[in-house]
């Protein structure tokens, strides 16, 4: 199904064609390419408002996943009743966060990929209760 790509920031560079090749790369190896999925790039400034209007923190952030199917069991495929079901929701990725925060030997391309594939991962039911329990299992990861 779709998948919508839009930057709806001028902070930072998003070269959108390549960043779209991976994701629906990376929704064919997941098998969810049935599925709508958007993904909308956005400043600091634009996170930040998002973030605190969700009631999670006021505080820019690389990302922010609204899945439309609520309560999967983690890695659980959505199983839609109708044609219009076949959607996984929205991420939303904090570009400018994500830029201003990589280590220089990093590619950029390929940290916004990750950061992506983070988001879907909450879509399809993964999750991490809080920000100490994400930044623990980044430190097990050796990040």
């Amino acid at each position: 199904m779709t998948l919508l790509l839009r930057n709806l920031q001028r902070a930072v560079p998003v070269r959108r064609a390549p960043l779209r090749r991976r994701l629906q790369l990376l929704r064919a190896a997941l098998g969810v390419q049935r599925f709508d999925l958007a993904v909308v790039c956005v400043d600091d400034r634009t996170m930040r408002r998002v973030n605190a209007v969700y009631g999670r923190r006021d505080a820019a952030t690389d990302v922010l996943s609204f899945p439309f199917h609520e309560n999967l069991k983690a890695g659980e495929l959505p199983q839609p009743d109708t044609p219009d079901d076949y959607n996984l929701g929205d991420i939303v990725l904090g570009v400018e966060h994500i830029f201003q925060r990589r280590r220089r030997d990093e590619d950029y391309l390929d940290i916004l990929t990750v950061t992506a594939t983070h988001g879907l991962c909450h879509l399809l039911g993964f999750t991490h209760s809080t920000e100490a329990e994400w930044q623990k299992e980044d430190l097990s990861r050796g990040e």
